[in-house]
């Protein structure tokens, strides 16, 4: 398998973000978004997928977090799909289960090439901190969109809002990184029984 890396940068009116990745790494994150609650969650996708991470991000966060958190999604997505390549040799489908105290969420992810997400994440505050929880599906929604994957995201008990979102971030770094790990048996072949996703 080559060397599954990326740099996307991507610029509008509203944000100027750059992200590298590097599929194969060991989980180091270099995160600058402005958006704190953002980057930890990221953190923990970079630590449980083992993926290297750098993002820089500069947004209207003098308006608020949305546009940021948005593109910050589909960047990464961009970035995710320049990596993967033509998935030749990957597993394709990943799933976990990550318990946080009383929270508990599954994320499962299939490198489709056709985008589509299930979120069923209900939160019972508007906000974490100053981080409103409706930009979580708006990051996902972003990544779903670039990266053309199928993303199932479900909230499965839980109290603490915090612990909920960590769940899920989690949850998303270990489906990923079950996803696109090689699998040594479909060397060369594309992960699907027509020959094409």
């Amino acid at each position: 398998m080559t060397q599954r890396q990326a740099t996307v940068e991507r610029n509008t009116l509203e944000t100027q973000i750059q992200v590298k990745i590097n599929l194969d790494g060991t989980g180091e994150s270099k995160l600058d978004t402005g958006v704190p609650f953002l980057e930890h969650m990221l953190d923990q996708v970079a630590r449980h997928g083992l993926i290297d991470l750098e993002i820089k991000a500069v947004g209207d966060l003098h308006i608020d977090a949305h546009h940021t958190v948005e593109d910050v999604g589909i960047t990464l997505g961009q970035a995710f799909s320049q990596a993967i390549g033509d998935k030749k040799g990957i597993v394709r489908y990943g799933h976990a289960y990550v318990p946080l105290d009383e929270a508990l969420s599954r994320v499962v992810i299939d490198f489709s090439g056709r985008p589509g997400m299930e979120y069923n994440v209900k939160f019972d505050r508007a906000s974490i901190g100053e981080f409103d929880v409706d930009l979580f599906h708006e990051f996902f929604q972003g990544f779903i969109n670039h990266a053309n994957v199928t993303l199932h995201i479900d909230n499965l008990s839980g109290d603490n809002a915090h612990h909920i979102a960590e769940t899920v971030f989690k949850a998303f770094g270990r489906a990923v990184r079950m996803a696109i790990a090689a699998d040594p048996r479909m060397q060369g072949v594309m992960p699907s029984t027509k020959g094409s996703l």
